[in-house]
């Protein structure tokens, strides 16, 4: 029996610990894609003019696209 709880306790350290390596919020993990996006980290750090373009670029096809949602919500609740 001392076994089976050892090896429970063994696999709950382990998950714990992938936990804690991978970041385990949805929200957080998702929070950090969008602003690595946004701050065109992907992008090569060397041209600042391609980094300031894609900035722009994502920035405000973001914007465009929240506000879409926002007036698709409005228009299909009936306030337009």
């Amino acid at each position: 029996m001392a076994g089976k709880k050892d090896d429970t306790s063994e696999s709950r350290r382990i998950l714990d610990r992938i936990d804690q390596e991978t970041g385990n919020d949805f929200v957080s993990r998702t929070g950090r894609r969008l602003g690595d996006h946004l701050s065109a980290a992907d992008v090569d750090q060397k041209d600042r003019m391609e980094v300031l373009g894609s900035r722009i670029g994502r920035t405000l096809g973001f914007m465009i696209t929240v506000g879409i949602i926002i007036w698709l919500v409005w228009y299909l609740f009936g306030g337009g």
